[in-house]
Order: C-alpha cells, then sequence, then structure tokens
C-alpha cells in the first residue's frame, strides 16, 4: 500500500474512536509523557496544537506552562516549504491556517531557534517501533529535523503502531515514542 492510501486509511480508523475514548487514552498518553526523564528535564518544547484524531495536545501545552516550560508551536512557510517555531504563552496567540491547522500568529509570537529546543513533538499517522513514521505528507518536519540534535518524541495511540512502514531515505526516526500503554525507545 502507497502512503497516500495508507494515510486515508488510518485517518479512517482514527476518526471512528469515540469521544470518552479519545479523551481517556490521550490522557493515559500525556501521563506517560510526563513520567518521562527527557521530558521532565526540558525546559523550551516544540510540539503541534492538536486537531482530532490526533493525540490531544492542548491539555499537554496547559501542563508545560503550569511547570515554567517555554512552549514551540510551528509555523508552516508554504512557499519554501520550510518550518520555523514560535514561542506562544497564550492560545490566543494561534489562528487558524490552511486545512484547519492552528498556527501562531506572526504579529504576537518570535522566533525560538532549533538549537533552543531541548525536546520536539513530533506528529504522525503512523509509526514503527524503530521511530519511523508516516507524516501528513508535506515533509515539513523531515525537513526541520535534519541537523536536530534534540530528543524527538511521538505520540502515539496503540492502534498507530504498524509492524512495517514505506520508509524513504530523508525519513528521521524520533527517539521515543509514547502511547497509552507506555515509552517505546526506539533504536
Amino acid at each position: 500500500m502507497d502512503k497516500k492510501q495508507l494515510r486515508i486509511q488510518l485517518k479512517q480508523q482514527l476518526s471512528s474512536i469515540d469521544h470518552c475514548t479519545y479523551e481517556q487514552l490521550s490522557y493515559l498518553i500525556s501521563k506517560n509523557l510526563f513520567d518521562l526523564k527527557q521530558f521532565k528535564e526540558a525546559k523550551t518544547i516544540g510540539i503541534t496544537v492538536s486537531r482530532f484524531p490526533e493525540v490531544d495536545t492542548w491539555q499537554l501545552i496547559r501542563k508545560c506552562w503550569d511547570q515554567g516550560k517555554r512552549v514551540a508551536v510551528p509555523k508552516c512557510l508554504p512557499k519554501t516549504k520550510e518550518m520555523v517555531f514560535k514561542e506562544i504563552t497564550s492560545f490566543t496567540q494561534l489562528e487558524t491556517v490552511y486545512y484547519g491547522l492552528y498556527e501562531p500568529i506572526q504579529e504576537k509570537t518570535i522566533e525560538i531557534k532549533k538549537s533552543e529546543l531541548d525536546l520536539i513533538i513530533v506528529p504522525g499517522m503512523a509509526f514503527t517501533v524503530e521511530g519511523y513514521r508516516l507524516g501528513f505528507g508535506g515533509g515539513y518536519y523531515d525537513r526541520y529535523l535534519q541537523n536536530y540534535e534534540g530528543t524527538k518524541i511521538s505520540l502515539a495511540f496503540e492502534r498507530q503502531i504498524q509492524n512495517v512502514l514505506p520508509i524513504e531515505n530523508h525519513d528521521i526516526s524520533v527517539n521515543f515514542i509514547v502511547t497509552e500503554s507506555g515509552q517505546i525507545h526506539c533504536k
């Protein structure tokens, strides 16, 4: 199955999760993330603002703020196919852009350099236990993560873990995947 077909199939499966199950699984994933040493030690975290059926990151962002962590959210630059992270201190600094994604408002936020990000939560549709992922198709994260030296973590429902995914030379693996069942330390 090619990447496009796999994305469609996985999105249908994830969209069938009922709201209560979605909230409970997201809560368990959050708890498991909070137990991870790398998360506890991180002072500046790069994280996307989730949309259903992705693992809920709104509660994670609130927790980061409560713990005094800096939160940086990606801003995609479609003309160059690049991405930058910008610090947010309030959800009111976000706007809805293409595909209904929430991104930082340019004038209300400051850019955080890649070297300042201790940890990046890397989104995806599916993952292997080796840390490879099937993204959403834009390639933004694979480009951004080149030469990134901090910790890369993905959050996933167990049903998103696959035995095999189509992997390409430019794909960059994550260090950890956190699910409702625990933490996977990727090879």
